[in-house]
């Protein structure tokens, strides 16, 4: 299973770090990412690591802000979030899982075999 932890509320230009910690299996060569979702949008994946060859994704409203990362002695991915805007504000989770999709490979998970509970992000003022 995964736990996530580390949200919060945060002013604007702020940071947070979120944790994804597993157990019962290691992230290896899982496609594992953190999404969000706020109220009225859509899911998005923020940002996807692969564990074992260090590979990231970003989507392009949070690069050079945040940063996925992970601990192998830990078997926990995190996701250093700074210069937080109010947009940002969302239902954090991670998922793993496989990123295989129509004989391609995605650093994002196409296929989530395990999902966190959601930790909420708030950026205001």
């Amino acid at each position: 299973q995964l736990q996530a932890s580390g949200g919060g509320l945060v002013q604007p230009g702020g940071s947070l770090r979120l944790s994804c910690a597993a157990s019962g299996f290691t992230f290896g060569n899982y496609a594992t990412g953190w999404f969000r979702q706020a109220p009225g949008k859509e899911r998005e994946g923020v940002a996807c690591i692969t564990v074992n060859d260090g590979v990231t994704y970003y989507i392009d409203s949070v690069k050079g802000r945040f940063t996925i990362s992970s601990d192998r002695s830990k078997n926990t991915v995190y996701l250093q979030m700074d210069s937080l805007k109010p947009e940002d504000t969302a239902l954090y989770y991670c998922a793993t899982g496989s990123g295989y999709k129509g004989g391609s490979y995605y650093t994002c998970p196409q296929h989530i075999e395990y999902r966190g509970q959601g930790t909420q992000v708030t950026v205001s003022s």
